[in-house]
């Protein structure tokens, strides 16, 4: 039996002009000098502790080991966790909601109320992993892509609308919508809850590796298994390791050129350096305050890639900015921020440093442009030495950086007809380009990037060859599946390819790991939306070189991309635009 909250004598009210926002569990009504200390991110852990707290599920003894983090996090020690709400895709949702309809039957075969069966916390349900690019380079490609995804998922997404009416406490994102991250970030963030006068921090675990992104709008949440999203569902504590909080101090900010890609790329490879698998990871010092709310997404989005359980920006002025762009009203930014401010959770950077298990550090004014590949997201590579390092790779033994390629067929190339047209396809081709939702394209500056170049490359005639698969999957679509296979299929058949030719993919999503995109694409690299497209513009033979098809190993400062209609060789630097231009 749940008793009486042993901290009630801390619950406060938060005035507000003329009446009060709610009430709150305060943190500083503590009087506790180790709270002061604490990571933001820990902070989250403790509210929930001490608002939950019943002596049954979670216990004082739980508050004091998060208020002793300094002493607890290096012994390992368990606490209980209840995240405010769990969010859903479909792919993994509907399990969730098969269990709940079980239960309910179960419910009724007993002579129960069917109807008492619901979820304890709010649940979101994001229909978002369906869509594949089964149609590309068509003016009708959105709307062929939905009708084929409805048609695949009649009877799923049948069952998933009947879930969100029958369930209460369940909210039901309709296909077509966006990615379930996105959307997630712009609208269904609470960043502060206030139910029933009662004001908490938002948090958040998902059925998806990358609730992460979420991370950037300072709502602490990850990714979690399908067991735990249910149990968090029913109001059941998660147990979790107290863990250690790594601090990312930033300084400086990017140099013109250099996109939050680049800058997301760099963070991944120095944290898999760092090692921080298990752990948190929180943004802090006057260099985060540089980036954009959309940046802060980007970089969080990837923590399952660079390990970390979370890659934590804290809530600032650039977080409020965000949500009334987003929408929310004035009213609620007003309580959000007021909440917070009560409760030392808000970060004004000329308070007292933070107290971190350990610290890394990042001026951003050193980004330099870069991609990553060609088989891990953390293996980055500076543009300046892709073409160096494509070589080595084809010469070094087969592991995450080599193919063993002999030097003698390294030149080889495989002459065929793509639909009725001579083709050549060599080592390093580019046959995939793939702007996909999963972390860039929810970021404006990058994906108007990426149109500026499109915009530049068209004005003189440049092309993209036939032979590469093209797809532009923004993040206010679905979450939509690099769809290589029929078109990889009939280039193999038609030049009779086997698994000795390493044809290239260029993407910008979270993972190139090996087959992951398409068997025949052995060389997968993660690139900025920008550099997709003019990856896609230098990946197969609009300009020879001594009789030489370009691949991915373009030097793009000295070699052209391309031959516009006039004759003139066009560069990268042609159609690279500023910082200026995309802002």
């Amino acid at each position: 039996m749940a008793n009486e909250n042993p901290f009630k004598s801390i619950l406060k009210t938060l005035e507000k002009p003329g009446c009060e926002f709610g009430k709150y569990y305060s943190l500083p009504a503590f009087n506790d000098p180790r709270i002061d200390r604490l990571p933001y991110s820990i902070k989250i852990l403790l509210e929930s502790a001490i608002r939950n707290c019943d002596e049954f599920q979670v216990k004082s003894k739980d508050v004091e080991k998060i208020i002793d983090w300094e002493n607890t996090y290096p012994k390992l020690v368990e606490i209980p966790f209840k995240p405010a709400r769990v969010f859903l895709q479909d792919f993994t949702g509907v399990p969730a909601v098969v269990d709940l309809a079980c239960m309910r039957d179960a419910m009724s075969n007993l002579g129960g109320d069917s109807n008492k069966i619901n979820p304890l916390v709010p649940v979101d349900l994001v229909i978002d992993h369906s869509v594949q690019v089964d149609v590309s380079r068509s003016e009708n490609a959105v709307q062929a892509n939905m009708e084929l995804e409805f048609q695949r998922n009649k009877e799923r997404f049948a069952f998933l609308k009947w879930g969100s009416n029958a369930f209460q406490n369940m909210l039901l994102v309709p296909p077509g919508s966006g990615i379930v991250h996105q959307v997630n970030l712009e609208y269904l963030g609470r960043v502060v809850f206030n139910t029933n006068g009662l004001l908490y921090p938002d948090s958040v675990v998902g059925t998806d590796s990358h609730a992460t992104m979420i991370d950037g709008l300072g709502v602490a949440g990850w990714g979690v298994g399908g067991i735990e999203a249910e149990a968090a569902m029913l109001g059941q504590p998660m147990s979790m390791v107290l863990p250690g909080v790594v601090g990312f101090k930033l300084s400086g900010k990017l140099r013109d050129g250099v996109t939050a890609t680049d800058l997301v790329l760099t963070v991944t490879q120095m944290l898999r350096k760092h090692g921080v698998v298990g752990k948190f990871v929180e943004f802090c010092s006057e260099g985060m305050s540089e980036l954009s709310l959309a940046d802060r997404a980007t970089i969080a989005n990837m923590s399952p890639e660079y390990g970390a359980m979370m890659g934590f920006f804290p809530v600032d002025h650039v977080t409020l900015q965000y949500l009334k762009l987003a929408g929310r009203s004035d009213g609620t930014v007003s309580m959000i921020e007021s909440y917070l401010r009560a409760n030392k959770m808000f970060v004004d950077y000329s308070e007292i440093e933070r107290l971190y298990s350990s610290y890394i550090a990042l001026n951003i004014g050193d980004v330099e442009p870069c991609i990553s590949g060609p088989k891990r997201p953390h293996d980055r590579v500076p543009l300046r030495e892709m073409k160096a390092d494509w070589h080595a790779c084809l010469d070094n033994k087969v592991g995450f950086k080599g193919f063993a390629i002999p030097k003698e067929s390294q030149s080889k190339v495989a002459e065929f007809n793509f639909h009725g047209t001579p083709a050549q396809l060599r080592h390093g081709n580019v046959v995939i380009a793939a702007i996909t939702s999963c972390t860039n394209t929810s970021n404006p500056s990058v994906m108007l990037g990426s149109a500026l170049v499109a915009k530049k490359a068209c004005e003189p005639g440049l092309e993209v060859k036939p032979l590469i698969k093209t797809s532009l999957a923004p993040g206010f679509w679905g979450c939509n599946q690099i769809h290589g296979k029929e078109w990889l299929a009939e280039i193999s058949e038609s030049a009779r390819v086997s698994y000795y030719l390493v044809a290239a993919a260029v993407l910008s999503g979270n993972r190139n790991f090996e087959g992951r995109v398409h068997p025949l694409t052995r060389a997968n690299y993660l690139a900025s939306p920008p550099l997709v497209v003019a990856y896609a513009l230098a990946g197969t033979d609009n300009v020879s070189r001594e009789g030489t098809i370009l691949q991915v190993d373009i030097d793009f400062e000295t070699e052209p991309i391309g031959v516009g209609k006039d004759g003139k060789k066009i560069f990268f630097r042609d159609i690279w635009p500023s910082n200026d231009k995309v802002g």
